[in-house]
């Protein structure tokens, strides 16, 4: 595979079509205010005020159910809030969506993806369709397709890509046009580990070059050994936000900080599964 620094050239903070667009250092890359979001007498979101340091690794953790996809989808403009306001490098994502959308790369989850388009063809509709000129889509397109591991799978249909391929196709989408922020929802489900260590180095060279990658995940270990800086969020509300040492205080590692601050410590999981064990059938 080539150095990946060579190939993901083109994040080089230069401005213009596609080049990345700094915000002042002291700025958040995202800022958000009493946001809500009920679905029907669900309360998915209750009222979270959090802001992200941009040029950071950011993980967004929770248990199943906690709402961090839902704060992500009304962060990237996916979802309309029921009240709240989001700021994405200083500009409002519901009054100047065009604004952001141009500063931001998303990996949703459930991605749906143009199944019927080869990796290369998908790559070189969506650039076109960011407004960049079709060489230089050609360009980026070759370079991740060579560092994400896709060259030999470039003219093969997406929809016959396996779930690692789709995520990695999904990746160098969202990276293309050179985001100033990347959201990411659980980008490793159900990927292999030869994958995950490939998509991993993509994200921390991005990340190296000034730029903020904000993932969602419920696995603690990943994200400590990749945050910078962590929210922890549960029941629809942020039980903790800040760098990953802070938020981990005296705790032996993330995942025992986070069972701490979502009430799962000391959980007995085996209380009244007295009949389970012992053979098909045993009573």
């Amino acid at each position: 595979m080539p150095d990946q620094g060579d190939a993901a050239g083109w994040t080089d903070g230069t401005g213009g079509a596609g080049g990345a667009r700094t915000a002042p250092p002291t700025a958040p890359a995202v800022r958000v205010e009493g946001l809500w979001k009920r679905f029907g007498e669900q309360v998915a979101v209750a009222g979270i005020d959090l802001e992200l340091p941009a040029g950071q690794f950011i993980g967004l953790v929770g248990p199943n159910g906690a709402g961090k996809t839902t704060t992500l989808s009304m962060v990237t403009g996916l979802l309309r809030p029921d009240m709240g306001r989001v700021f994405v490098a200083g500009h409002d994502v519901w009054a100047d969506p065009a604004e952001v959308k141009s500063r931001i790369g998303v990996l949703p989850e459930g991605l749906r993806l143009f199944e019927r388009l080869s990796g290369r063809e998908l790559l070189g509709y969506m650039g076109r369709l960011r407004g960049l000129p079709g060489e230089e889509t050609d360009k980026r397109a070759t370079q991740l397709l060579d560092v994400l591991d896709l060259a030999g799978s470039q003219h093969k249909l997406v929809v016959d890509y396996s779930t690692g391929m789709r995520k990695k196709i999904g990746l160098a989408a969202a990276l293309l046009h050179n985001p100033e922020v990347l959201f990411l929802d659980e980008p490793f489900e159900g990927v292999d580990p030869v994958s995950a260590q490939t998509i991993r180095g993509v994200l921390e060279r991005y990340t190296a070059s000034g730029a903020t990658v904000v993932f969602s995940s419920h696995v603690m270990e990943l994200v400590e050994s990749l945050c910078d800086w962590v929210a922890v969020m549960a029941a629809g509300r942020i039980r903790a936000a800040g760098p990953l040492a802070e938020v981990r205080g005296d705790a032996p590692s993330l995942q025992a900080a986070f069972l701490q601050l979502v009430g799962a410590q000391g959980r007995d999981s085996g209380a009244s599964l007295e009949w389970l064990g012992g053979g098909a059938g045993a009573r």
